[in-house]
């Protein structure tokens, strides 16, 4: 069988070469034909550098692309697996923190039938306020979702060819791979393993970040938020209409009061509120209909080693390209 790695990369200089290293090390006793598939998030280091470098140590078994931007992690995932011509394709980070010897174990249980092998890494390590936040958060989007979503499942995990296909299946531009994941089902297995510290650099991933990207977990596989949000203003509208019986029966019992000035600025403010989170909520949604309606490209290339099918038919944008001799 052959066995392609999808390697997504941002501003991984000092780390890549080890983990080009240790991935290879561990490849090279394995029964298997592998091919490397890197993909230049438009990183702003030497990262682009160092993958020409080990495209031209180890032809045969390395690809790269790069984009003319950052655009993500989740178009470098959809790149990846795009250029990734293996019978099975694993998806894993550069910074080590997805150990390349757990490689052996998803292979053993792909051979057993399995279409997806998913690591499940522990939360070992993390900082205590993080790790918590997370636990809340899925336990509390897996009742809104479409899909299940597991709390240390990430992107690292063995792929079949047809679940690969079924992935690049999936035309929408705002993707979010956890979810797509387990919405294309197919039989999976999880095993868990410790988690590993980041071998140099910087995490990308910062609360802003983690924020958004929660957001759109919770947005992507499903509409019950504009459920929600009719059953609040009807909630609401209850409310005042109580509200207002019961202002009318005491008038009519005790005589007309005064109301209070802190009641009404609390309720004038509350309200208004709500509305601005609705009106946010509808947005997200009509953002993200705009953005499909568009039809972008996912990503550009700019770069890419292998050269191009055809020299008369140029390739679609998004697609990879042959290596641009400006760089």
């Amino acid at each position: 069988m052959k066995l392609s790695i999808v390697v997504p990369c941002y501003n991984e200089e000092a780390v890549l070469s080890r983990f080009d290293e240790t991935l290879r090390a561990v490849l090279g006793s394995l029964a298997v034909d592998y091919e490397l598939c890197y993909v230049d998030d438009g990183s702003a280091d030497g990262t682009l550098a160092r993958l020409r470098g080990l495209a031209q140590q180890h032809r045969g078994t390395t690809r790269y692309l790069s984009f003319s931007r950052n655009f993500g992690k989740e178009p470098a995932i959809l790149a990846g697996l795009r250029a990734a011509t293996g019978d099975a394709v694993i998806l894993m980070d550069a910074d080590l923190q997805h150990p390349p010897c757990l490689i052996e174990t998803m292979l053993d249980l792909y051979q057993l039938g399995h279409d997806q092998v998913v690591a499940r890494r522990s939360r070992t390590g993390d900082r205590r306020l993080r790790a918590t936040l997370s636990r809340l958060y899925y336990r509390a989007v897996n009742r809104w979702v479409d899909v299940e979503l597991t709390d240390g499942v990430g992107d690292f995990r063995l792929l079949s060819r047809k679940a690969v296909d079924a992935l690049l299946s999936l035309p929408e531009y705002h993707r979010f791979s956890k979810g797509l994941f387990s919405w294309i089902g197919f039989d999976t297995v999880t095993f868990d393993y410790r988690n590993a510290a980041r071998e140099a650099g910087e995490t990308k991933w910062h609360l802003g970040s983690l924020v958004d990207y929660g957001i759109d977990g919770l947005l992507s596989f499903n509409c019950r938020p504009l459920r929600r949000a009719i059953w609040a203003g009807l909630g609401l509208a209850a409310l005042a209409a109580g509200y207002t019986l019961w202002i009318i029966g005491a008038a009519l019992a005790g005589g007309v009061t005064v109301p209070g000035y802190v009641t009404l600025v609390a309720i004038v403010v509350g309200l208004g509120g709500l509305q601005m989170v609705m009106l946010g909520l509808i947005g997200e949604y009509i953002g993200r209909i705009y953005y499909e309606a568009k039809r972008r490209p996912h990503f550009l290339v700019k770069e890419s080693n292998p050269p191009p099918a055809t020299a008369a038919v140029p390739p679609p944008a998004g697609e990879p390209a042959a290596r641009s001799q400006a760089g």
